[in-house]
């Protein structure tokens, strides 16, 4: 959908797992075995992978100030589940949340929200305002004022529904 730019850092992760399904025709990637495989994702656990990507979905609306899609578990619940440990570089004393064992996807998508307040990042990933679309996007503008991920797509149907709600 969007001709932005991927989102810095952890949250990239975060925008693609959110970007697995187009609202618009219905199509979810994760339907197939090469779209879970690109998140490590088992097919037993694609139930879960499904509520966590609706779940972000709803904060990332909330980010850009809309309503949730639909009825979600709260995120902060799911990321209590996740194991992470505190990682120590033993060269400079720095210190990161890192995602335990081989990294569950809940665990690397906790570990990239806390990389992303820790870098004051988190609330600028945002979903697209229209309705059909959701598509989750990195607000670069200077305000952090974003509302559609697509200027030329989401922006002007927009711009072009309200031109004609006003019968001009």
């Amino acid at each position: 959908m969007s001709e932005r730019s991927a989102a810095p850092g952890g949250l990239a992760l975060v925008e693609s797992l959110v970007n697995t399904v187009d609202l618009a025709d219905g199509a979810d990637s994760l339907d197939t075995a090469e779209g879970r495989e690109r998140f490590g994702i088992a097919e037993e656990d694609l139930t879960r992978a499904r509520e966590l990507r609706e779940s972000l979905r709803a904060v990332l609306l909330a980010h850009a100030g809309h309503p949730p899609h639909r009825a979600v578990t709260p995120l902060g619940e799911l990321l209590a589940r996740a194991p992470l440990y505190v990682a120590v570089d033993e060269r400079d004393g720095s210190a990161t949340l890192a995602p335990a064992a081989d990294g569950p996807l809940l665990s690397r998508v906790a570990a990239a929200v806390a990389e992303a307040l820790v870098a004051g990042t988190w609330s600028r990933l945002k979903a697209c305002e229209a309705a059909t679309c959701h598509w989750a996007y990195y607000d670069r503008s200077p305000a952090g004022r974003g509302r559609w991920c697509s200027m030329r797509v989401c922006g002007a149907r927009e711009k072009m529904r309200r031109y004609r709600a006003k019968g001009a």
